[in-house]
This record gives C-alpha cells, sequence and structure tokens, in this order.
C-alpha cells in the first residue's frame, strides 16, 4: 500500500510538472498578443472613430476618393505581380538544383541569400541607381528588380524549407526512370509537392512589396507605403485604415496557406 501511494503520488507531481510549461506558454502567448494586438485595436478605433467620438465607415469608404490612391495602389500590385515572377523563376530552379545536384553550396547560398537583410536598402538604392542603365531607370521595372533583391532572403527560405521537407532525390529519381523528361519532372512532380512553399515564397514577396518605402521614396515612384506617409499629413484616418486593410489582407492570405499546407499533408498521409 506504502509503494502504490508513492507511485501515485510521483504520478501527480509528473502530471503537475507537465501542466506548468503548458501554463507558461498560454502567459507567453497571451502577453505577446496583448503586445500584438493592442497597437491594431488603438489604430482601428482612431480610423474608425469620428470627431464626435461615434463609430464609422468613413475611412474605409473614402479611401478610393483620396487623390493619387488608385494610381499607387496599382502600382504596388503591378510590382508585386513582376517581383514575385522574377523572384520565383530565379530562386526555385536554383535551390532545386543545389538541393539536388549541389548540397555542399548550400552554406553559401544561404549566406549569399542573408546579405539583403545585412545591407541597409539606402546603401543598395544609391548603388543601383548609380550603375543601372538609363532606360531602366526611366520605368517602375528597376523597383522591381530591387524589391526581388530584398525578396530573396525570404523566398530562399521558404523554398529551402519545403525542399527539406520533400525526399526530393527519390522522388526525382522515380519520375526519371519512368521516362520524365527535366521539364516533365518539375512541373508535375516537384512543383505540386512544393505547393505551401510556393505559396509562402508568394505571399511573403507581396508583403514585402506593399510594405517598402525607403526604395520607392529614393526612387521617385508613389507606391501604396510612399501614398500612405504622403496622405498622413493631410488625413491620417484614411492613411492608418490603409495600413490596416494591407495587414488584414496579409494576415488572410497567410491563415489560408496554412490551411491549404494542412489540407495537402492530410491529403498525402491519406493516399500514402
Amino acid at each position: 500500500m506504502v509503494a502504490l501511494s508513492e507511485v501515485t503520488v510521483q504520478g501527480k507531481q509528473r502530471r503537475a510538472g507537465r501542466g506548468r510549461p503548458a501554463l507558461w506558454r498560454w502567459a507567453i502567448l497571451l502577453v505577446a498578443g496583448v503586445y500584438f494586438l493592442l497597437p491594431l485595436v488603438a489604430a482601428a478605433k482612431f480610423a474608425l472613430t469620428s470627431a464626435t467620438n461615434t463609430f464609422t465607415w468613413d475611412a474605409v469608404t473614402g479611401i478610393t476618393k483620396v487623390t493619387g490612391f488608385s494610381d499607387a495602389f496599382t502600382l504596388s500590385v503591378k510590382l508585386a505581380v513582376v517581383t514575385t515572377v522574377i523572384t520565383l523563376v530565379l530562386m526555385v530552379p536554383t535551390a532545386i538544383y543545389v538541393h539536388l545536384r549541389a548540397p555542399q553550396l548550400r552554406r553559401i547560398l544561404e549566406a549569399v541569400t542573408i546579405l539583403p537583410i545585412v545591407i541597409p536598402p539606402v546603401v543598395l538604392i544609391v548603388g543601383v541607381l548609380q550603375v543601372a542603365p538609363s532606360y531602366l531607370k526611366s520605368t517602375s521595372y528597376l523597383l522591381a528588380l530591387e524589391y526581388a533583391v530584398l525578396a530573396m532572403p525570404f523566398a530562399y527560405r521558404a523554398l529551402d524549407a519545403g525542399l527539406r521537407a520533400i525526399d526530393l532525390q527519390t522522388i526525382v529519381e522515380a519520375s526519371r526512370s519512368l521516362g520524365g523528361g527535366w521539364l516533365s519532372t518539375m512541373w508535375r512532380v516537384v512543383l505540386p509537392n512544393l505547393r505551401t512553399a510556393l505559396l509562402s515564397a508568394t505571399v511573403l514577396t507581396v508583403a514585402l512589396v506593399l510594405g517598402e518605402y525607403t526604395m520607392a521614396s529614393l526612387d521617385q515612384y508613389e507606391s501604396l507605403p510612399v501614398w500612405v506617409v504622403n496622405s498622413d499629413q493631410d488625413n491620417g484616418k484614411v492613411s492608418v485604415a490603409v495600413s490596416l486593410m494591407a495587414l488584414v489582407l496579409t494576415w488572410l492570405v497567410l491563415v489560408a496557406i496554412s490551411f491549404l499546407g494542412r489540407r495537402s499533408s492530410k491529403t498525402a498521409s491519406g493516399g500514402n
């Protein structure tokens, strides 16, 4: 009986010890949630409150009526599309080749792709404006090329995580042994397995383009972030509303990607 009671007490102590870390995790998540959500709630209250301290949607409904919004939004969307295409065209084949044929270069590629985070954007844009040809300086596509450099660290790490999660060597060899060519193997075998990684790289690139201010300002283009800063001097509520809408849209896309990733994982496990 004594031994049984000791075992019971030890079991309770172990369960209590397991419960403590869970409480600490919830406490940390609660503090982090308050830290991040409180400024957003304050911004939403500022944007959706009228001068008479009543709730109003005027800041949201008046976004399209403010001068320059449509042009700035169109420019940012165009830059986001072009930057995403450039980034994926450059990074997807490079990441696949390094994982498949030259794994010894992985550390070097990781070091190279981290440089845009280490080097300040001001230095990058000043250097690019000094060496870029004149026909590129007169178009917004120069800004897309600069954004592709800034997006490189995030896109590569998203793709690298996706490639690490699959047995790339095995599926490529299986496809090749069944008569598939390299293009067919990449398009029909490798890329479908990288769907979540591609979506993550796309969202990170688009979020960077929609939030980058320094390069667009120094390059004298009024993208959406530049427009938000400039319009803040005339109508602060509208600029805050636009910033919140862009942030919420990015969050929704990230949640959708997470849902698609879990769904594809369940489908793959069910098929196995």
